[in-house]
């Protein structure tokens, strides 16, 4: 780069963005790179600190912060994104429709630690919205060696660092088990609170099956429910430990095969994943009825972007999962879920 005076730098072009900071107003650019300055330029300049322009003069194997930010966005974004344009030297990630961020941690990590290059992304597992800003990238220096970039590219070559999964719209099956609820003692309260949770993600109930405690009907119901095409069964109730609560029995019956019985998630303890034949069976705790957030939407969203979930999965949970049950619950845009 060349070093120019303000002063004597009209006609001349910027070879880098130049940010103004109002505190507590406004944090933006003042001056795009490729802008060519005008003496109606210069107090402005000079007003942001300016006594110099600096004139970029290409130099073999070195890359422009702008050039480096195309290509390592290039390298890290998989499916479901769209970048936004460069600016002060950095691209955005923004999610093309609502699903399931995934984030190669192990990759990401290796990314970040070559030095001068970062890459930002929300947490792996975040469910995410049209438009969002999912990830940031950038070089530190203003120039950077290429060499550098293409170490990145080799670390990345054949991953995608960030990408976003849509969510498919499944057809639910529900099963209330109890007896309490079976012969009318009470009004079934898990059933509204499942429905609200599905809509939010576009997904219908087909059918709603409730059941006595009796682990034959309960499997029976399993089965009747995926015969007319459900694509996830919710069962809820009897999930505790107690000998009268036989739903688990109920879903290994149905030929289930669970993945975990229990979970490091409070609230969602006694949670219950299973799959048959690829039809994910999720066992719910009496904390979904009345908790605001629980294991459940951790869960669901991973089950809907048809993220095959493992017992290490579910066991990973255990960092980052207890709700501190906020007063106003802010989830997802909160600890709760994201230890890993």
């Amino acid at each position: 780069m060349k070093k120019i005076p303000v002063e004597e730098a009209v006609g001349s072009v910027l070879c880098h963005d130049i940010t103004q900071i109002i505190p507590g107003k406004v944090k933006d650019r003042a001056f795009k790179k490729g802008h060519i300055i005008t003496e109606e330029d210069v107090p402005v300049l000079l007003s942001l600190g300016k006594d110099h322009i600096y004139v970029w003069e290409k130099k073999e194997g070195y890359l422009h912060e702008n050039e480096a930010a195309h290509r390592l966005a290039n390298l890290a974004g998989g499916k479901g994104l769209s970048f936004s344009e460069v600016k002060e030297g950095k691209i955005n990630f923004i999610a093309d429709f609502d699903g399931l961020l995934k984030i190669d941690t192990k990759t990401l990590l290796e990314l970040n630690s070559l030095g001068e290059i970062i890459l930002a992304t929300r947490h792996n597992n975040y469910p995410v919205k049209k438009g969002q800003k999912v990830a940031g990238t950038r070089v530190i220096p203003l120039v950077i060696e290429e060499e550098k970039i293409i170490k990145a590219e080799k670390i990345a070559a054949g991953k995608d660092i960030v990408k976003v999964i849509p969510f498919k719209k499944f057809k639910a099956g529900m099963v209330n088990t109890g007896n309490e609820i079976y012969y009318g003692r009470i009004k079934d309260r898990f059933g509204p609170v499942v429905e609200r949770k599905l809509a939010e993600y576009e997904c219908e109930i087909i059918d709603q099956k409730i059941v006595p405690d009796d682990s034959e009907k309960i499997a029976g119901s399993i089965e009747e429910l995926i015969f007319k095409g459900a694509e996830m069964i919710i069962c809820t109730g009897g999930m505790s430990v107690d000998p009268d609560d036989v739903t688990p029995s109920g879903i290994k019956k149905a030929g289930g095969e669970i993945v975990s019985y229990g979970a490091p998630v409070l609230p969602g303890a006694m949670f219950l994943l299973a799959y048959k034949e690829g039809i994910p069976i999720l066992g719910l705790p009496g904390c979904v009825m009345y908790s605001k957030t629980t294991i459940f939407d951790l869960v669901l969203p991973r089950v809907l972007a048809e993220d095959e979930i493992t017992q290490k999965d579910i066991a990973a949970y255990g960092h980052g999962g207890l709700c501190v049950e906020c007063e106003s619950c802010k989830y997802p845009a909160c600890s709760f879920g994201k230890g890993w």
